[in-house]
């Protein structure tokens, strides 16, 4: 049966990339919006809508924004328990709560609880499309696709691929790393809206064997993406030089494997060199920027104005569990921060624009999510703008509708989720 709604409010469409003109010119605004069986088929009035649809279902969300549900770009799900765990920079985080955390995965019933858990807490907060790290058990990508796809979500993930400096409860091997991936490309990769991403940690975790191995299942499998990570922090990157003494940079480890490309995913990226800059932009991979991660493990400040002056493509990322918030708004807060640091104030336009188109086209999505037009897929997050007594107090006093969204960006959590659609329908539990 054909199911036609219309949903009321401040409709978010954009039109351009708001880095690419002024801000402000780069969104259309609506009174309303109108979805047929998840798909979105026309924005506009409401007296025009009610005519093309005059049986229409009429949801009110008057004063309210909304927007494309929040797209978060690198994520590691089975990191959820250990949010917010105290003093430790990369690789002390990694041996001291990520590997223990990680190896409880072994246990598919673990990872099934973790995955529902993670989404649910995810899904409050407006998220509605994840790119997430597994563990290296093909069971922990079983559970997140299947919980994903239990809620109906667009969602990417891959098991995460490590053959040495881990604990050997979670080595696998070239071999086994290429296998295990294969196998569930075949189980998952297209199936209803899920999308494999072939997944090394990160290169010192690999050898050049099982790099290679990754390499050659990307160019067997070109549709997939590829995440990973690049210099997150300054002892990392001279681990990196030890490990592979012949690569020119960080990022040359990664190209000489075969793992650089147009459909890469590469989080944090804070300390590039010029060459790596360069050849970052010319191969049109993503930079996933990771804010509260970023500072609360200590990582350095990503200079988003400079990377975009460069041409790099931009996604945002909470990067939980290193990052301290599940909530994209919390992220675009950290990230206006981190702008003001390095000399870049994001408009709200820009914030909002990251967390959804802009991940949306670093995770080559933009073509059916991300954004509020004809022909997309309606997933769309709903925000009341006034959601605390201090958020309302500053509300009260916006002179325009970017005045009265930024509070919500700054201090909004999920009391502001007032609304939340998967292709059209309320969430439903998994």
């Amino acid at each position: 049966m054909t199911r036609h709604e219309i949903i009321t409010g401040h409709v978010m469409s954009f039109t351009e990339d708001p880095f690419s003109i002024a801000p402000t010119a780069s969104v259309t605004w609506h009174e309303a919006l109108l979805i047929r069986d998840g798909t979105i088929i026309a924005t506009g009035d409401l007296d025009t809508l009610r005519q093309q649809a005059p049986s229409a279902t009429l949801t009110r969300h008057d004063g309210c924004l909304i927007c494309p549900g929040f797209i978060d770009a690198h994520v590691h799900y089975p990191q959820t328990a250990i949010i917010a765990s105290w003093g430790a920079r990369l690789i002390d985080w990694l041996e001291r709560y990520t590997f223990p955390e990680e190896m409880r995965f072994a246990d598919p019933a673990h990872a099934a609880a973790a995955a529902d858990r993670y989404l649910d807490l995810t899904l409050a907060h407006g998220t509605t499309t994840v790119s997430s790290f597994c563990t290296s058990h093909a069971a922990s990508v079983d559970a997140f696709f299947t919980a994903a796809q239990a809620r109906g979500l667009r969602a990417a993930a891959g098991k995460t691929c490590m053959d040495r400096n881990a604990p050997p409860a979670l080595c696998d091997t070239a071999q086994s790393a290429y296998d295990d991936s294969a196998a569930l490309i075949a189980r998952w990769h297209g199936v209803d809206r899920l999308c494999y991403v072939i997944t090394p940690r990160f290169a010192p975790t690999s050898s050049a064997d099982q790099l290679a191995a990754l390499g050659a299942l990307w160019a067997n499998h070109p549709d997939c993406l590829m995440q990973t990570h690049l210099s997150e922090q300054i002892e990392e990157i001279a681990w990196v030089a030890e490990l592979f003494p012949k690569a020119r940079d960080y990022l040359d480890v990664y190209e000489t494997f075969g793992l650089l490309g147009d459909r890469a995913l590469f989080g944090h990226a804070i300390h590039l060199t010029a060459r790596e800059a360069s050849r970052l932009s010319q191969s049109g991979a993503a930079l996933i920027h990771c804010p509260t991660s970023n500072s609360f493990i200590g990582s350095g400040l990503f200079d988003i104005g400079r990377r975009l002056a460069e041409g790099q493509r931009i996604g945002l990322a909470t990067d939980t569990g290193g990052g301290s918030s599940f909530s994209m708004l919390r992220t675009m807060a950290a990230a206006y921060e981190i702008g003001q640091l390095t000399g870049t104030v994001l408009h709200p336009a820009q914030l909002l624009w990251l967390a959804t188109a802009g991940s949306a086209r670093a995770l080559h999505m933009g073509d059916r999510i991300g954004t509020i037009a004809p022909g997309m897929e309606a997933d769309l997050v709903v925000l009341d703008l006034a959601s605390t007594p201090a958020i309302a107090t500053r509300h009260a006093r916006a002179d325009d509708i970017w005045d009265a969204i930024f509070p919500t960006i700054m201090m909004g959590d999920d009391r502001a989720i007032r609304d939340l659609r998967i292709m059209g329908q309320p969430l439903r539990a998994g």
